[in-house]
């Protein structure tokens, strides 16, 4: 009796969803919500059905129960029995693919759905997910979008499935002729990368402990191989910045003599990026995280390259950081990150590189280089404790101005004590 009446309540509630007024469609969808937490499977099989038997309901209406349907899956998946979780999996699959077109909310919506089941019931997912990502077809760009959101939800769960994907993924990067299907690769490749290390990090608690790294390195480097070479030179500014999000965390991933070999290239390549966005926050992190891998591999190159990066890099701190805004702020960092780096490996080059300027005639490069040096004092302090006295003898001039704001960016207890007016 008591399901019944939810079941009548639901079917109340979703008949009302397509009511004209956003704040009756607000409540209908918090109601939903409501009725499942007393009655998951209850609540989530009505809006299964109602999805079902109302092919016609338009798609922001659909979007709108799929979102109550992701929330109560959410807050009650481990009360889910299999065949409910198979109805919603195999619903919320055929909402997302349902139109070629992109219809972003409604797909997006279903997406988000597949992505909470998933977090328990990976392997059913992952079966409906592969029917739509056959070889030689290009997919759905959703699939590919939810493929690459379940490798940072469920990464135990997703990563001993990445090779397969891979593999079946390589020759659909030669097909995906445009841009949009390029920039949701470009993210999957970025989180396959980042899922991998996390799950290579911690293979003490991972389920296959036997998981390495070589398993995915010609595939990596094959799909690098794609983007560096052929999307990276894209006059499309998105593309641009979707490559190079991927390349970072790709790069821990690749064969250390290919790395070797490509670092030439590939720094430089970076680097240029600074000059074609104004938003170079994304270039930063990646560049960091490349400079790591290559420091891990125990890179060559990466001296020869040493004068152009600490160049590019100054430029980029020595930009006045007056703005509020989070990704001016968040370049800064990632910027200081890639100094740390390389103070790591190559102390005496960083030195040699900063302290001259710090008796440059321009504030700027001064506060800048200031900024790097208190930085790196503390982020590479096994390096840069028997450098301290040498540093410090190159700060006459901050030293000598106690009112300026380089003044502030001495490490503290460095600075002179103020003559008392008493």
């Amino acid at each position: 009796m008591g399901e019944s009446r939810v079941k009548k309540l639901a079917t109340v509630l979703l008949d009302a969803i397509t009511d004209k007024d956003p704040l009756v469609q607000e409540q209908v969808c918090g109601s939903l919500c409501a009725l499942g937490e007393s009655q998951p499977e209850e609540a989530l099989g009505a809006c299964e059905e109602h999805l079902r038997q109302h092919d016609k309901l338009a798609h922001p209406y659909r979007a709108m129960i799929l979102r109550a349907m992701e929330t109560v899956v959410n807050n009650h998946l481990s009360e889910l029995d299999k065949d409910t979780a198979r109805a919603v999996i195999l619903l919320a699959s055929g909402e997302m693919t349902r139109v070629k077109e992109l219809v972003y909310d409604w797909q997006q919506a279903a997406s988000s759905v597949l992505v909470a089941v998933g977090k328990r019931f990976i392997g059913r997912v992952m079966e409906e997910l592969l029917s739509k990502f056959q070889p030689g077809v290009l997919p759905h760009y959703f699939v590919v979008q939810t493929l690459a959101s379940l490798s940072v939800s469920n990464v135990f769960g997703m990563v001993p499935f990445l090779t397969s994907v891979l593999s079946t993924m390589l020759p659909m990067l030669g097909a995906a002729k445009h841009d949009t299907m390029r920039v949701v690769f470009c993210s999957a490749l970025q989180h396959f990368s980042e899922s991998t290390l996390e799950y290579l990090a911690n293979l003490d608690q991972a389920p296959d402990p036997t998981v390495r790294k070589d398993a995915f390195a010609a595939d990596i480097f094959s799909a690098y191989d794609i983007l560096f070479h052929h999307w990276l030179p894209s006059r499309e500014a998105k593309l641009r910045l979707a490559v190079v999000e991927a390349l970072g965390p790709m790069s821990h991933l690749l064969p250390s003599a290919k790395l070797e070999e490509q670092l030439p290239k590939l720094l430089p390549g970076v680097l240029a990026l600074y000059k074609k966005h104004a938003e170079t926050v994304h270039v930063s992190k990646s560049l960091g995280q490349i400079l790591e891998a290559a420091v891990n591999v125990g890179s060559r190159t990466l001296e020869v390259q040493l004068d152009i990066l600490l160049a590019a890099l100054h430029t980029q701190v020595c930009v006045p950081v007056e703005s509020s805004s989070p990704l001016v702020m968040n370049n800064q960092k990632e910027v200081l990150r890639c100094f740390t780096v390389l103070a790591c490996c190559s102390p005496d080059r960083l030195l040699a590189f900063l302290l001259p300027k710090l008796d440059s005639s321009h504030e700027r490069t001064r506060v800048g280089t200031l900024q790097v040096l208190r930085h790196v004092i503390y982020s590479a302090a096994a390096q840069m404790e028997v450098k301290k006295p040498f540093i410090l003898s190159s700060m006459r001039l901050p030293l000598l101005d106690t009112n300026n704001q380089e003044a502030k960016l001495i490490p503290p207890g460095r600075q002179p004590t103020p003559k008392s007016h008493s």
